[in-house]
């Protein structure tokens, strides 16, 4: 073994296998620093094996040291700081800790391992080869499964041995295995990559993908890979192919254009049932569907597939052709709930739109009953909106649902004429109004209800903790002109004047200053992040048009050609609604924390969520802000999250009531979820503090808490 990791792997380039046989002599160092660490966890330990913490994706623990009585007792163990962040950068990974070794990923997409008891830095392994300069990563950890660490840093998904952090040649090629390649679209028009961690079941590594939201886009396909080899085992298309179950539920051609229908946010398995579950987006593109005509299966689905073949046992819709970026946001949660005095296995998906599906996981049969609603047709030609939705009519919803005018913010007069102002210009019609040209509010919003970090779930009361946002985004649909390649291509997202949206899309406003021309051509080739990738759509020439626009503002190209992405119309740029001075421009609470009976399908209690600095320090305090990264909860009666974007604080909440315990300063705002351990008979709670959400100040620090010694 020691033989085969002191050998290069081949690589593409001489400096890759530089890379790499430099990162081989610092792991054969590191062994004698990892193996102590491993012989005194295994003494006494507790781990936190997966992402969300154990296989039914609940974020419960057991662990009894930390109780009620004794948090407000909570000190800093240790801190680890990557020195990775930089402006606009985040850190939402969840800590795996196994054998008392924790792993993380850092802002700059380096993987790490340390000791779970010190925080001392055991290995780390940086993915960027060429040390290519890169943007902002969200991405939420890795696997670590028997003797190997899986994660994925852009379209490559890695192996590395887990005690050296040396990639393990054996697995795909050299340690890596390209995730373009099977999605039946060209290699070089694919922008993929994987911001959740996969699950393993058996002997596969199970995964979903992040793909553009605009034009062009990679198909959402869920993908199973031989856990040892990397080989592509099963795949199911989640826009179905001819002859495939749902292809009559969108336009004929939509299989070889449309993207999304992704199960981006992670998955679930039952190793019982031997079903893996997932919850797909919207497809692409978003806000204007006339090239993807019908209820667009399996886009916005609850899916549950046999985990050994890929195929479908049932699916559950919960919005058909969608128009709003309803993504379901999370995976779904395994649950077992009370039904005429009977336990029912059961599965709890929260939404966007501030609802939650509670179904049967064998057979997707709904718990609770479900209104069917005639909702408007939408008004833009072309586009033909579905005629219904669904929507459960327990549990209630844990977010409003509408912007009315007597919500409007009174938090000076300034403020609240801006507001009257702007909601005059909009439709504010609540769910599943159609875009428009005039305009219309969408709310809780595009990043709005449940988000990311998911529920977590009590057994013993059967309670769902959900952290909720409530922020109201503009959405206009304008047409789309073809005499600007920008503006065909690049203004949806980044809006007609460049200037993007600080809270989610960069501003490209003299990107000309801060990139030069071969990387901003390398970005528009091969995509970033959720930013599609333009290489099989434009040549050199035409790629080399835009990059002269974003750099001198003279756009000197015409579409060229035939374009099977070409749409009619387009958003108007990502708006999020504020007020001038930058809040939210309605009556709070603007972000909440709420613990949901699904025996009963009640709101047991629901309470603001975070606050902001300067209105706290005027006397506005529980306002709520918007709050990105999970809660867990544990059998002792405490509620642990980050999450808050702005007042940088770790809390504990009393599960029972929401009263507030205890509460801790971060270094940036802990837009991740905590993880819960015992190493050497020490419970820890650990979280990593990346902020750079919204606007927030970025961060790169891992905080562990624990208990003094008496």
């Amino acid at each position: 073994m020691y033989n085969r990791l002191a050998r290069a792997p081949t690589l593409r380039n001489e400096r890759e296998a530089a890379n790499i046989a430099y990162h081989m002599i610092l792991r054969t160092l590191a062994l004698a620093l990892v193996m102590p660490a491993l012989a005194r966890a295994q003494q006494a330990s507790a781990d936190w094996p997966i992402y969300g913490g154990n296989s039914d994706n609940t974020r419960y623990s057991t662990l009894s040291q930390i109780t009620p009585a004794n948090v407000k007792q909570l000190t800093v163990a240790w801190t680890y700081q990557t020195h990775d962040e930089f402006p606009g950068s985040e850190m939402q990974s969840n800590p795996i800790v196994v054998d008392g070794v924790l792993f993380a990923t850092t802002p700059k997409m380096r993987v790490i391992a340390l000791d779970a008891a010190t925080g001392r830095e055991l290995w780390s392994f940086n993915p960027n080869l060429a040390n290519a300069k890169t943007g902002r990563f969200r991405h939420r950890g890795v696997t670590v499964h028997d003797d190997r660490l899986l994660f994925t840093y852009r379209n490559w998904l890695w192996a590395l041995d887990k005690r050296t952090g040396l990639p393990i040649r054996t697995f795909g090629d050299s340690g890596r295995v390209d995730l373009r390649k099977g999605l039946d679209r060209p290699i070089d028009g694919v922008s993929i990559s994987a911001s959740t961690p996969g699950v393993v079941f058996e002997d596969l590594y199970i995964i979903g993908s992040t793909v553009s939201e605009s034009l062009p886009s990679s198909p959402g396909d869920i993908r199973a890979f031989d856990v040892k080899t990397g080989a592509l085992r099963w795949s199911f298309h989640t826009i179905p192919h001819p002859g495939e179950f749902g292809y009559e539920t969108w336009s004929p051609e939509s299989y070889k254009i449309n993207g999304g229908t992704n199960a981006w946010a992670g998955l679930t398995v039952d190793h019982t049932l031997g079903l893996v579950y997932g919850a797909t987006g919207s497809a692409s593109f978003d806000f204007y569907g006339s090239n993807r005509l019908g209820d667009n299966l399996f886009a916005n689905t609850i899916l549950a597939l046999d985990a050994r073949t890929g195929k479908r046992v049932w699916h559950f819709q919960g919005v058909k052709h969608d128009l709003w970026d309803l993504d379901f946001p999370a995976p779904p949660a395994l649950v077992t709930v009370q039904r005429d005095g009977k336990p029912v296995q059961a599965l709890a998906q929260i939404t966007k739109s501030g609802h939650v599906w509670v179904l049967d996981r064998r057979t997707g049969a709904a718990l609770f009953p479900i209104e069917e609603k005639q909702v408007p047709a939408s008004r833009i030609p072309g586009e033909r909106a579905a005629a219904t939705q669904r929507l459960p009519v327990l549990p209630p919803a844990f977010t409003r649902q509408r912007i009315t005018l007597n919500m409007l913010t009174r938090r000076t007069p300034a403020a609240h004429a801006a507001a009257v102002k702007t909601f005059r210009e909009y439709d504010s019609n609540g769910l599943f109004n159609p875009p428009s040209t005039k305009g219309t509010v969408v709310f809780p919003g595009y990043d709005g209800g449940g988000e990311w970090g998911g529920p977590a779930y009590d057994p013993e009361s059967g309670l769902l903790y959900v952290n909720a946002n409530e922020m109201a985004w503009l959405l206009r649909m304008v047409p789309r002109s073809d005499k600007s390649l920008y503006q065909n291509n690049c203004a949806s997202c980044h809006g007609s004047d460049l200037k993007g949206n600080a809270n989610n899309i960069p501003s490209l406003v003299g990107v000309g200053t801060r990139r030069t021309r071969d990387e901003l051509a390398l970005i528009i080739r091969a995509g970033s992040a959720r930013m599609p990738a333009f290489g099989e759509l434009f040549d050199s020439g035409t790629i080399g048009d835009v990059v002269n626009f974003l750099i001198t503002g003279k756009d000197v190209a015409e579409t060229a050609g035939s374009n099977p992405n070409y749409l009619s119309y387009r958003n108007d740029g990502y708006k999020l609604w504020l007020d001038p001075d930058g809040y939210p421009p309605y009556s709070p609470p603007w972000g909440t924390l709420n613990a949901i009976d699904l025996n009963a399908g009640a709101i047991k209690w629901k309470i603001p969520f975070g606050e902001y600095p300067k209105l706290a320090a005027k006397g506005m305090h529980d306002t709520g802000t918007d709050n990105y990264g999970g809660p867990v909860v544990t059998a002792n009666g405490l509620l642990f999250i980050g999450a808050t974007t702005y007042d940088k604080t770790f809390h504990a909440y009393d599960k029972r009531t929401g009263k507030l315990l205890w509460k801790a300063a971060l270094p940036a705002s802990g837009n991740a979820t905590p993880s819960l351990y015992v190493v050497n008979g020490k419970e820890y709670v650990v979280i990593a503090c990346g902020g750079g959400k919204n606007g927030a100040e970025s961060g790169g620090t891992i905080v562990a808490f624990t208990l003094p010694a008496h």
